[in-house]
């Protein structure tokens, strides 16, 4: 009996472009130039020329009917629908990458550079630890570290501008990832010259005190949760950078503050801090490690997730 031959609907001669019609290198170089934000840049890590880079952007203007990078200061930036193209890309590409031969993740040769924001204060408790782990894992790994962070995180993190980021806020929108790290737990701190208090808080006499904060207008402020209403926001008196300016103020004041109990006991003998505990049901904050899904396939990255992991002792 003759094999049937069975022609393939009508619709799936429509799709275009077809892949056989696209120059599948075409999209290394959008990775590349999407990282870069530069043709020039671009180049120079492909290893191309800039008219060669020049020409592959202008090949994928065509086949995407976008623009794709406009001009923008010295450099360039994506269009909408570069930015929606963007993980998809990645993430394809990084697929195909680990299936090549010798495409496997050695910690002991990599000279792999991971950057990672961590939020103020969990930067003084968190990066040492890394580093340390870092440091006999993977010795030729390098790192870079930052310490605060603006609205824009979420695309730095899309665009793979920074790995990962640690802090206590969590990022809930689709195509993000994160995992708890710890609990930390949460004291209101006086100093000496507070008269401190003789039998348990309540949440009224907590509001009642005059408050040292990290400044609501930081994004992220680290103080923000309990102070999340117009009433609440009275009892503020000063509003600091950072959590340690913050602790410096109260030692020499009748101010209070809401600290990590980690933080406080590490500077309580220079300072001459007291603590107490919170009028609050939860004293608690879970420290959050975070990541945009498009780097869910690199081998590297899941090493380095679990590296985090560990050394902060999750």
């Amino acid at each position: 009996m003759d094999d049937e031959i069975i022609e393939a609907p009508e619709s799936l001669e429509t799709i275009t472009p077809r892949l056989r019609e696209v120059d599948l290198n075409l999209l290394t170089v959008f990775d590349t130039v999407m990282k870069a934000r530069s043709i020039t840049g671009a180049a120079r890590l492909l290893g191309m020329s800039q008219p060669a880079v020049s020409n592959a952007v202008s090949r994928l203007k065509t086949t995407f009917n976008d623009e794709l990078f406009v001009r923008y200061g010295r450099g360039i930036q994506p269009t909408g629908r570069a930015l929606q193209l963007c993980a998809v890309v990645r993430n394809a590409l990084q697929m195909v990458q680990n299936e090549l031969p010798g495409a496997g993740f050695d910690p002991l040769s990599s000279v792999r550079l991971f950057t990672l924001c961590v939020a103020s204060p969990l930067d003084s408790k968190i990066m040492p630890r890394i580093f340390d782990g870092v440091k006999y894992a993977a010795p030729h790994i390098q790192l870079a570290f930052k310490s605060s962070f603006s609205e824009d995180i979420e695309q730095q993190l899309r665009h793979q501008e920074v790995d990962f980021l640690v802090c206590y806020e969590e990022i809930a929108r689709p195509g993000y990832k994160r995992i708890p790290l710890f609990e930390d737990e949460m004291v209101l701190v006086t100093g000496e010259e507070h008269p401190g208090f003789y039998s348990q808080l309540s949440v009224n006499d907590f509001y009642n005190q005059r408050h040292a904060v990290v400044s609501r207008e930081c994004y992220c402020s680290f103080s923000s949760p309990w102070y999340d209403t117009v009433e609440k926001q009275k009892s503020i008196t000063y509003q600091g950078a950072a959590i340690t300016c913050v602790l410096n103020v109260i030692s020499k004041t009748q101010l209070v503050a809401v600290a990590p109990r980690w933080l406080v006991e590490s500077v309580t003998n220079s300072l001459k801090l007291k603590i107490f505990p919170l009028p609050f049901v939860k004293n608690n904050r879970t420290c959050y490690l975070s990541w945009h899904g498009s780097s869910g396939q690199d081998k590297g990255h899941l090493w380095m997730q679990d590296l985090i992991a560990k050394s902060c002792g999750r």
